[in-house]
């Protein structure tokens, strides 16, 4: 029996929300104004937070509709860890307040997206990044689509958070999109990807149990963990292909830096594929890191050049 006193409730919101989560949208939100800056355009400060606001009130109703749907699989897991499966908060919160705080969070996002299109000049091409964002974040763990059990819901995220958000912040500040978008954010969604993977592989007996078709259960462990280790040198490699097709080399050479943390990665993969024991917690850690020290340095060398 769990003798713990009850969590406040403004503490549950708090792990409801996922603040690391947070933190990794406004860094890569901030990744495409950075870049905007760099080609010599202005920051238009009202669109920035404007943009950054619209952002997390969707990834915040994105996080409540997952925790809404998928508690009841994410809770009986064993082996959860702090960066896997949902936060386990419904249950101690009612289902009832989970979800109405993902429409109240649509609702303002909705409210945002009224005064953008008011006060802003907004492409035809932001407009569909938006609707895609919207679309991707709300589908996601809603039925009937349910992105999350088809599969396609890890490559929907990376998309969603190491391309889309980057390119609706670009495009905020420059009106259309540019190269150097594409080839800062394809590695990041190919390290977002893995570290998707890397969440995943702790939790593959219980999803496998469930019947939730996530992308590791339906590659299977040892396709999946194999897959996880390329995309990992893939994005390494796009980095270096990026710099032949224009990429400037002061901004590149500093995401070469979390590449020792890339090769740990791989090693710790490797050794749970021959049968090592696995430390879940430092394996998913170390994916967080990999992905959010590249995107970091990518930021850093754009706001500082």
């Amino acid at each position: 029996m769990d003798e713990r006193p009850p969590q406040k409730p403004w503490l549950l919101f708090i792990r409801l929300s996922r603040p690391l989560f947070l933190l990794g949208a406004v860094l890569l939100y901030a990744l495409g104004v950075g870049i905007a800056r760099y080609l010599g355009s202005p920051v238009n400060w009202t669109a920035y937070f404007m943009g950054q606001f619209w952002a997390l009130f969707l990834q915040l109703a994105a996080n409540y509709l997952n925790e809404y749907y998928d508690s009841s699989q994410d809770v009986i897991n064993p082996n959860r860890t702090p960066f896997s499966g949902g936060s386990g908060v419904v249950g101690k919160l009612s289902p009832q307040t989970v979800l109405l705080s993902a429409a109240a969070c649509l609702v303002a996002g909705a409210s945002i997206t009224v005064l953008m299109m008011r006060t802003l000049d907004l492409s035809s091409g932001l407009l569909f990044v938006m609707i895609l964002a919207f679309l991707g974040a709300v589908f996601y763990s809603m039925p009937p689509v349910r992105l999350v059990a088809s599969g396609f819901g890890e490559l929907t995220t990376s998309i969603l958070v190491a391309n889309l958000l980057p390119a609706f912040a670009f495009m905020l500040q420059r009106g259309e999109l540019h190269r150097l978008v594409a080839m800062t954010t394809f590695p990041l969604t190919a390290l977002h990807l893995a570290m998707m993977l890397a969440f995943e592989l702790p939790d593959y007996a219980s999803d496998l149990k469930q019947n939730k078709r996530t992308l590791m259960v339906r590659l299977g462990w040892q396709n999946g963990m194999a897959l996880h280790n390329a995309l990992i040198l893939f994005a390494f490699l796009l980095l270096s292909l990026s710099l032949v097709f224009g990429l400037p080399l002061m901004i590149a050479v500093p995401a070469f830096i979390p590449l020792p943390l890339g090769l740990l990665q791989i090693w710790q993969m490797r050794r749970i594929a021959l049968g090592g024991k696995p430390n879940w917690n430092a394996l998913t850690l170390t994916a967080v890191a990999l992905f959010a020290t590249t995107a970091y340095l990518l930021t850093l060398a754009y706001w500082t050049r």
